[in-house]
C-alpha cells in the first residue's frame, strides 16, 4: 500500500472574492485552489491588481471569501466563531510591506503587543520572549528605540519579531521587501530563509519580483486576473515558464527581451538550441566533450549561471552546425541537460 501524503498546512478550495465598486461587483479571485505544504516557502507572484494580496489575506481571514473553503493546520477557519478565529490567528503570523508598527510604542513594546493581547503570560515571561526574539532578528540593542528612529530594514526586523511572538506555524509576508533597498532586501530574505530552516516555519510570501521568489522560495504560484495561471517548483517555473505572464516576470528578472531574441540570431547559421543545466552538472565541461564525440561545431550566443535558492543552474543559447546533431542531443540529455530547439 502506498504511503499516505500528509495534509497540506494551508488549503484553499475554489476561493472566490468580489468587491463592490459603485454598482458593480469586481472579481478579485476566481475559484482559486491552493495547497501549501508544511515547512515550505511558497511564493505568490503577480502584477498590481492581480489578486495576490487578497489571496494572502484569505489565509488568516482578514478577507473572507464569498465562496470556497479555507483551512489552516486542518482547521476550517470559516467554521470558527470569533474566539476560535482569534486563537487560530495566533498560529498565523503576518508581516507587512510598510511595517505597520505602533509609532508611540518602543521596539520592545511593539513585539510584546500580540503577547499582551493573547493573554496568559506574566510580564516576566513576555519580557523574556521579547528579548529572545529581538536577539534572533539582530536588534538586541534597539529595544528602547521608537520606530521613527529605525531604518527600513530594522523596522521590518521588528515586524518579523512581532509576527513570531506567539509562536506561529505559518508566516504570511505581504510584499515584505518591496519598500527596501536591494542590500536590505537580501538581508531580510536571508533572515526569512534561516527562520524557515530553524523553526520549520511555513512561509507564504507575495511579491511582484521574480528575483525574490528565486532567492528563497521552494514553490511558486503565478496569479493574473484573480486566477492562478501557473504553479510548481521554482526551478521548473523559472527556467521553463509556460504562461505568457510568467515569461514576462522571468524576462524582467533576467533583463532579457524575449521578443527580439531569435531575431537577433537571424544571421547565425545552423540550428539554435537552448541548454538548461541544473545541479552540479552546471559546472561540468560537457560542450567540449560533445563537440569531440559528435563533430559538432558550436558557438555560444548568450548564457547565464546562477542559483535558484540553493541549486546551481545554467542556461546557454548556442548555435550548432555540422556533425551529428541527434547524437549530440542524446548525449546531452543522457547527462541530465534539457535541450530545446529554438530554430
Amino acid at each position: 500500500m502506498g504511503r499516505r501524503c500528509a495534509r497540506p498546512v494551508i488549503e484553499l478550495e475554489r476561493a472566490h472574492k468580489t468587491y463592490a465598486v459603485g454598482r458593480q461587483r469586481i472579481a478579485a479571485l476566481r475559484g482559486v485552489d491552493l495547497r501549501v505544504e508544511a515547512g515550505e516557502v511558497f511564493g505568490i507572484i503577480g502584477a498590481s491588481g492581480a489578486g495576490k494580496s487578497t489571496l494572502l489575506r484569505l489565509i488568516n481571514l482578514l478577507e473572507r471569501p464569498d465562496a470556497g473553503a479555507v483551512r489552516v493546520a486542518g482547521q476550517d477557519l470559516l467554521a470558527l466563531d470569533d474566539a476560535g478565529l482569534r486563537a487560530a490567528r495566533q498560529r498565523i503570523g503576518m508581516i507587512f510591506q510598510h511595517f505597520n508598527l505602533l509609532s508611540s510604542k518602543t521596539v520592545a513594546e511593539n513585539v510584546a503587543w500580540p503577547l499582551k493581547i493573547a493573554g496568559g503570560r506574566t510580564a516576566a515571561d513576555i519580557a523574556q520572549r521579547v528579548e529572545a526574539l529581538l536577539a534572533r532578528v539582530g536588534l538586541a540593542d534597539q529595544s528602547h528605540k521608537y520606530p521613527a528612529q529605525l531604518s527600513g530594514g530594522q523596522k521590518q526586523r521588528v515586524g518579523i519579531a512581532r509576527a513570531l511572538a506567539t509562536g506561529p506555524r505559518v508566516l504570511l509576508c505581504d510584499e515584505a521587501t518591496s519598500a527596501l533597498d536591494p542590500e536590505t532586501t537580501r538581508a531580510i530574505l536571508t533572515l526569512l530563509a534561516e527562520l524557515n530552516r530553524e523553526l520549520g516555519l511555513t512561509i507564504v510570501l507575495i511579491t511582484h519580483e521574480m528575483e525574490v521568489v528565486r532567492r528563497v522560495c521552494d514553490r511558486v504560484a503565478v496569479i493574473d486576473g484573480g486566477v492562478i495561471v501557473e504553479q510548481g517548483p521554482v526551478a521548473d517555473v523559472f527556467l521553463h515558464p509556460q504562461h505568457a505572464v510568467t515569461r514576462r516576470f522571468v524576462q524582467e528578472a533576467e533583463q532579457v527581451d524575449e521578443g527580439q531574441r531569435l531575431d537577433d540570431f537571424a544571421h547565425v547559421p545552423g540550428h539554435v538550441l537552448q541548454l538548461t543545466f541544473r545541479g552540479e552538472r552546471t559546472y561540468d565541461p560537457l560542450l567540449g566533450e560533445v563537440a569531440r564525440r559528435t563533430g559538432l561545431d558550436f558557438g555560444i550566443l548568450s548564457g547565464r549561471i546562477d542559483r535558484i535558492k540553493d541549486e546551481p543552474y545554467g542556461q546557454l543559447t548556442i548555435s550548432v552546425a555540422g556533425g551529428d546533431l541527434a547524437a549530440a542531443r542524446a548525449l546531452l540529455e543522457a547527462r541530465g541537460v534539457r535541450v530545446e530547439v529554438l530554430r
